[in-house]
């Protein structure tokens, strides 16, 4: 009897062992832990040695150790970690070393964490280190500066935001000296360093052309338009002069458009230290010029005479009405006849421009929550109903997710001929209670807050918004500021009647007015409408609902609505 006991119990005992032993197999750590556990371990003892850190093996054999992390298993929570300690290894590198390409790598590797990583607690330490290197190392205040923004900016909930924001305070002390001294510097120089011009771009119509210039960095310039000259066979041209630039050999000397407006578009250097720009055309009425900021760039737009319109094309409603005698009477509604049409209206067609998009996702929130992503949703949707209850022809800039710079967005409009241009965007603010719903039209900002979301929308410093109010008065000349600031009321007026039918606490944050690249040029009514906060709680959580954004949708048809009317009214002087 003994002995059945005991050999029971010794079975129990082997059981437990065996079950002991499999769940200590099963919480063996895996395998990135295992090797982000050995590269922290080398890291660490670097660190505390003076003496290993003087040989650039040492510091390369930590790196190592990361890169097997990331590199074999990119998706592993542990893959930022090794990352981020990499690009901390490579800045201590070069400065122990001064070997600018591991500058470059460190960079780099912060910025793979920022694009890859962006709802990561890591992402905003990353890009505050990037801002960090251009201030500390490269020495350069005003990309630096940029750098900064982009923490608030991407960031607002980000516990690197309060250190941004000293380095920001601190750095705008630092380029105001430097404006002030900017004359005296540039007699300093002996030889300055040549700007170069890196591309020319276009969009193009029979009617409408848009020549982009991108340049390296900021140059002075001016421009001349010049008669045909027969006698010579030279047909009348336009010249941008760019002083202190040079051509590269990366860029096409001569474009050829020919779009009967345009024929080419050539650059050549004109003299040893300026640019010449010449555009040949065959007719020219309107035109503008006028520079975009990170990147620097000139753009050109050009306008036929006239603007005649191109065969097939939408022309204007907008006639004399002859009154009838009498009043007749109807049989019935006549569902083939628009909104615009019966009203006798020009608006016949409206682009919408969902912001951001492709690699530009604009402002985020954990959780992979893009703010291209919100606005191209609520751009089809408004499309639908223009279509379906205006009648209106609809333009999309982009129907899916694809990279557009600020000034194609405004060229597509004007090329599409459109009679309203609207630009849906998202906001963000540092205070997460700050929240509401608000729309702009271009003109020059009167407050702060609007200048910090025009900058960025523009994806540009606050100075380069200062810079380009200063030249905005010129732009304006031939916007159609009026209007627009009607349509913006109208707008934001159905957005909130709409929304405040539905969800409580909805904020009215108004009409306001600031200089939005995407909005300059356009040759149409304009506006760009901000469709609430991602960064308050309640309606980041309303924004991914498809009930709210068919709301908005619906509010902001019905302003595009209220605004025919309106127009109408005005005409008929009611």
């Amino acid at each position: 009897m003994k002995k059945k006991v005991y050999q029971i119990l010794l079975l129990i005992f082997l059981a437990v062992s065996f079950l002991a032993g499999s769940e200590a197999v099963c919480k063996t750590p895996d395998k990135p832990a295992i090797l982000l556990k050995k590269a922290d371990k080398c890291r660490k003892a670097l660190y505390r040695s003076h003496k290993k850190k003087k040989y650039r093996h040492n510091w390369l054999r930590c790196i190592g150790g990361y890169e097997k992390v990331y590199i074999r298993y990119p998706k592993s929570e542990q893959a930022p970690w090794a990352i981020y300690h990499s690009a901390n290894l490579y800045a201590g590198l070069y400065r122990y070393s001064g070997g600018g390409k591991y500058l470059e790598k460190s960079l780099s590797l912060y910025r793979r964490i920022v694009d890859r990583y962006t709802g990561h607690s890591l992402a905003d330490d990353a890009q505050y280190r990037i801002g960090e290197i251009f201030y500390r190392y490269k020495k350069n205040a005003s990309r630096a500066y940029v750098e900064f923004l982009k923490v608030e900016v991407k960031f607002p909930s980000g516990d690197m935001r309060p250190r941004a924001k000293k380095m920001l305070d601190k750095l705008a002390v630092i380029l105001s000296k430097r404006e002030k001294n900017k004359g005296k510097r540039a007699h300093v120089a002996s030889r300055p360093k040549l700007v170069s011009v890196k591309d020319i771009r276009y969009w193009s119509t029979p009617n409408y052309t848009r020549v982009v210039v991108d340049l390296d960095s900021r140059v002075k310039y001016d421009y001349h338009l010049l008669k045909a000259d027969p006698k010579v066979n030279k047909p009348r041209r336009f010249y941008l002069d760019l002083k202190n630039a040079r051509v590269t050999s990366e860029i096409d000397l001569t474009i050829t458009i020919k779009d009967d407006l345009l024929k080419r578009a050539r650059a050549g250097q004109h003299t040893k230290d300026t640019v010449r720009v010449v555009l040949d055309m065959e007719s020219i009425g309107q035109y503008k010029v006028f520079p975009l900021y990170d990147p620097f760039r000139i753009v050109v737009d050009v306008r036929r005479y006239g603007r005649p319109e191109a065969k097939g094309t939408y022309r204007s409603a907008l006639k004399k009405r002859v009154p009838g005698k009498g009043i007749k009477k109807a049989r019935g509604p006549d569902s083939t006849v628009s909104l615009a049409r019966q009203l006798g209206l020009n608006v016949r067609r409206v682009v919408i421009d969902p912001g951001h998009g492709g690699k530009d996702p604009g402002c985020q929130a954990r959780g992979g929550i893009k703010e291209k992503d919100i606005t191209l949703s609520i751009a089809k949707l408004l499309a639908k109903k223009l279509k379906k209850e205006l009648g209106c022809e609809v333009f999309l800039t982009r129907n899916k997710d694809i990279y557009l710079p600020l000034e194609r967005r405004t060229a597509i409009a004007n090329m599409k001929k459109a009679d309203l241009f609207i630009s849906l965007h998202v906001n963000a603010h540092k205070n997460r209670r700050i929240r509401g719903l608000e729309t702009y039209f271009l003109n020059i900002a009167t407050d702060e807050r609007a200048v910090m979301v025009a900058a960025r929308e523009n994806a540009t410093s606050k100075k380069n918004i200062s810079d380009l109010q200063v030249i905005l008065n010129d732009l304006m000349l031939n916007t159609k500021i009026h209007e627009s600031s009607r349509l913006a009321h109208q707008i934001q007026k159905g957005m909130m009647s709409r929304v405040v039918k539905k969800y409580r606490r909805v904020k009215d944050l108004g009409v306001k007015q600031a200089p939005f690249y995407v909005l300059i040029g356009a040759e149409m009514p304009s506006v760009l409408v901000e469709v609430g906060f991602l960064t308050n709680r309640t309606e980041k959580k309303r924004l991914l609902s498809k009930k709210y954004q068919e709301w908005v949708a619906r509010g902001i048809g019905e302003g595009i609505k209220d605004y025919i009317v309106s127009i109408d009214q005005v005409y008929q002087g009611g």
